[in-house]
C-alpha cells in the first residue's frame, strides 16, 4: 500500500469528480453522476493502491484497470490527467469528434485496453487479462470496476463463474452500488447482501463497504491477493456522491449539467478537493524479457489428395501443430472441444487451453482480455452458438481486438442434428465486424493454411468449418493469403462463373464435371475468403462468361457469400444469381438436405442450365 493519507485521497476523488463535471458539462452530454459515485474507488486505486508506471500504459507488467462501467469514462480520463499522462485542458475535448476522449472509453487511448460502454463485459476481459499474468508469470492485478445495474447480465456471472473456478486471486472487482440505473432504480437497491451473496456462491472472497469511506475502500484493497479466491469489493455508494442536489437523485442518469449547476456543484467540492500530481505512484516489477518472436513459417503439411478429412477436424490439427511454435496461441472452448477437435491442442498444451463451459458470451469476453495481453486466443464452438455473444463480437470490432474465433457444423449439411444446431446466421454476423477477417475453407489443406494466417494477422478474424468430411483438394504446399481465392475449374468456352466455398464447393466442382459432359463448360472460384474478397478474381473470371455469377452456400441468403460478391461488384454490369437456404430447415441426412434445399450438384446444374 502507498505512504498516502485517506484524507490526501478523498481531496483527489474530488477532483476527479470536478474534472468529471467540467468535462461534461463542456460536452453537454455525459454521465457525471455515475462518475461521482465511483470517484473514492478510482482515487484509491489509481493513487493509493495500484502498482503502474503511468507515463507507461502498455508497461506488460502494470496493473491493469477495466472500466467495465464505460459511461463513467470522464472518471478514467480525470484519473490519467491527474497522473500526468493526460493534458487537462485535453478533458474539455470530451465527446469531440476530433479528441481521442470519446464518450466511452476505446483503445485509441493507450490506457484503454478494450472498448467499454456494452454493459457486463468487462469482467469477462478481466477473468482474460488475470489468465494471462499466470501464463506469462506476472504479477500484475487485474481490477475491474462494474455497476450495479449492469450485474443484471448474464455475462457478469459467466465471468464470475469461470473466476471462481480457476481461482483467480489476481482479479479484483470494485462493484459500485449506487441504487440507481438509468430509467429506474435497480432491482436490489442497497441491498448489498445480494450481490455479496451471489458473488460468493461464484467462489469468490467478498467485502461489503462504505464507497464513499477512503480508511475502509484502502484497508480492503490492502488484502487484495490474498488467499486463492477472487476478491469482490461490494460498495455502497450514491449516484451524484458528493454534491448535494444531485446525491442519491433520480432523473439524472446521462445528463450533463448547466453551466450554472456544473459552477455550483464545483464550488461545492473545490475546498476540499487536491490534485493527484506528486503521488508517488509504485512502479511494477520488471517483466521477463520477451519471448521470442513467432517463426515466420511453420512446419509442412502431410495430406494426400482425395483423403477424406473434415474441416473442424483439420482446425484442431492445426491448432495443435503451430500451438508447438508459437506460444502465444491459447485455445478457449465452450464444452465443445471433442466435436471442434480443439481437444487436440489440449492434450499437447493443457496449461494454455481454458475450459470456459457452456458460457460463449463469457468465453469471446475472456478471449478479448488474454488478447489484449499479448496472446493470440482461438476461441471454438458450433458457429450458431456464437450468435449469442453478437454483442462481444461487436464490441471486439470496436476494440480492434486480435482475437480468433472458428465455428464448426455451419448449415444443413450437418445433418440430423437440425436447425438449432445449423450455423446459418454466421457469415453475416461475421462479416459485419468492423475489419474483420472470414474465413471458409473447403478442405484440410486449406483449414490447415488458413489457421497459420489467422495466428499470423493481428485483427480479429473467424474461421467457418464443416461437419462433413470431404476430399483433399489441395496440394500441401498450396498457399492461401487472406482477400485470395482460387479458379479451380475455367476454359475459354465458359459460359457461367460459380462461386462457392465450404461444402458446396465440392458440389460445385461435383456440378461442372456433371455439365461438362453435357457440353457446357462454367468457371468454378473457391472463395475461401468471404471478407476480405478476391474482388479482382471474381471479377475476372465473370468478365469472360459474360458477367453471369452464381453463388452456392450453405448459408441463409442474407449477409452471406452470394450478398459479399454482389456488393462488392455493384456497378461492374454483374448479374449475381444466389443458391442459399431459404427455407427454415429440418433434420434430415446431409446429402437429402442439400438436396431438398437447393444447395446440392443436381441443383447447381439445374440452375446454370436455367440461365444459359
Amino acid at each position: 500500500m502507498y505512504e498516502v493519507s485517506a484524507e490526501a485521497l478523498a481531496g483527489v476523488a474530488n477532483q476527479l469528480r470536478i474534472h468529471s463535471i467540467a468535462a461534461t458539462t463542456a460536452a453537454g452530454s455525459g454521465h457525471p453522476t455515475s462518475c461521482c459515485s465511483a470517484a473514492d474507488l478510482v482515487a484509491a486505486l489509481f493513487f493509493g493502491h495500484m502498482r503502474y508506471d503511468p507515463k507507461d500504459p502498455k508497461n506488460p507488467n502494470n496493473d491493469r484497470f477495466v472500466l467495465s462501467k464505460g459511461h463513467a469514462a470522464p472518471l478514467l480520463y480525470a484519473a490519467w490527467a491527474e497522473n500526468g499522462f493526460l493534458p487537462v485542458n485535453q478533458l474539455v475535448t470530451l465527446r469531440e469528434i476530433s479528441s481521442d476522449v470519446e464518450g466511452h472509453p476505446t483503445p485509441r487511448l493507450p490506457f484503454v485496453d478494450v472498448a467499454t460502454g456494452s454493459l457486463g463485459q468487462g469482467l469477462s476481459v478481466g477473468v482474460g487479462m488475470a489468465l494471462a499474468a499466470r501464463l506469462d508469470g506476472l504479477d500484475y492485478r487485474t481490477y475491474v470496476l462494474l455497476g450495479d445495474g449492469e450485474c443484471a447480465e448474464g455475462s457478469v456471472w459467466e465471468a464470475a463463474s469461470l473466476a471462481g473456478i480457476r481461482k483467480l486471486n489476481n482479479l479484483i472487482a470494485l462493484v459500485d452500488v449506487n441504487r440507481l440505473g438509468q430509467s429506474e432504480a435497480t432491482a436490489f437497491g442497497h441491498n448489498l447482501d445480494v450481490y455479496e451473496k451471489r458473488f460468493a456462491a461464484f467462489g469468490w472472497r467478498t467485502e461489503v463497504i462504505d464507497g464513499h469511506d477512503m480508511e475502509e475502500i484502502l484497508e480492503v484493497l490492502g488484502a487484495a491477493g490474498l488467499g486463492v479466491q477472487p476478491l469482490a469489493i461490494i460498495a455502497k455508494t450514491f449516484k451524484g456522491a458528493g454534491v448535494s442536489f444531485l446525491q442519491d437523485k433520480e432523473g439524472w442518469h446521462g445528463k450533463a449539467l448547466s453551466k450554472e449547476q456544473a459552477d455550483r456543484a464545483i464550488a461545492e467540492l473545490q475546498p476540499k478537493a487536491r490534485s493527484g500530481a506528486g503521488f508517488s505512484i509504485p512502479r511494477p516489477n520488471d517483466a521477463p524479457a520477451a519471448e521470442a518472436p513467432p517463426p515466420s513459417s511453420f512446419s509442412a503439411l502431410n495430406y494426400n489428395e482425395g483423403d477424406k478429412i473434415a474441416t473442424r477436424e483439420a482446425f484442431g490439427n492445426a491448432l495443435a501443430r503451430i500451438g508447438a511454435v508459437d506460444r502465444r496461441i491459447v485455445a478457449l472452448d465452450g464444452d465443445t472441444k471433442n466435436s471442434t477437435y480443439s481437444e487436440k491442442f489440449l492434450k499437447k498444451f493443457p496449461e494454455r487451453f481454458i475450459e470456459c463451459y457452456i458460457a460463449e458470451q463469457n468465453m469471446v469476453g475472456v478471449a478479448m482480455g488474454l488478447g489484449a495481453r499479448g496472446k493470440v486466443p482461438f476461441a471454438s464452438t458450433f458457429a450458431a452458438f456464437f450468435t449469442r455473444a453478437h454483442d462481444q463480437i461487436r464490441m471486439a470490432g470496436h476494440s480492434t481486438a486480435n482475437i480468433k474465433l472458428v465455428g464448426s457444423h455451419v448449415g444443413v449439411s450437418i445433418g440430423e442434428d437440425g436447425g438449432s444446431q445449423m450455423g446459418l446466421e454466421d457469415l453475416a454476423l461475421m462479416r459485419a465486424v468492423h475489419g474483420s477477417i472470414v474465413l471458409y475453407p473447403s478442405d484440410a489443406v486449406s483449414t490447415e493454411k488458413l489457421v497459420e494466417e489467422m495466428a499470423r494477422a493481428t485483427r480479429f478474424a473467424f474461421l467457418r468449418t464443416s461437419r462433413p468430411k470431404t476430399p483433399v483438394l489441395y496440394d500441401n504446399g498450396e498457399t492461401f493469403p487472406i482477400g485470395g481465392a482460387k479458379v479451380l475449374r475455367q476454359s475459354e468456352h465458359d459460359r457461367v462463373t460459380l462461386v462457392a466455398a465450404g461444402v458446396t464447393l465440392h458440389e460445385a466442382l461435383k456440378a461442372a464435371d456433371s455439365l461438362a459432359r453435357e457440353g457446357i463448360a462454367i468457371t468454378v472460384v473457391d472463395a475461401y475468403s468471404v471478407k476480405p474478397l478476391a474482388r479482382d478474381t471474381i471479377l475476372g473470371a465473370a468478365q469472360k462468361t459474360a458477367g453471369l455469377i452464381v453463388t452456392v452456400e450453405d448459408h441463409y441468403p442474407e449477409g452471406g457469400l452470394g450478398d459479399a460478391v454482389a456488393g462488392e461488384l455493384s456497378g461492374e454490369g454483374i448479374r449475381v444469381h444466389k443458391l442459399a437456404i431459404y427455407e427454415l430447415p429440418r433434420s434430415g441426412k446431409p446429402e437429402e438436405l442439400l438436396a431438398k434445399y437447393g444447395i446440392d450438384a443436381a441443383a447447381i446444374v439445374a440452375k446454370v442450365k436455367s440461365l444459359i
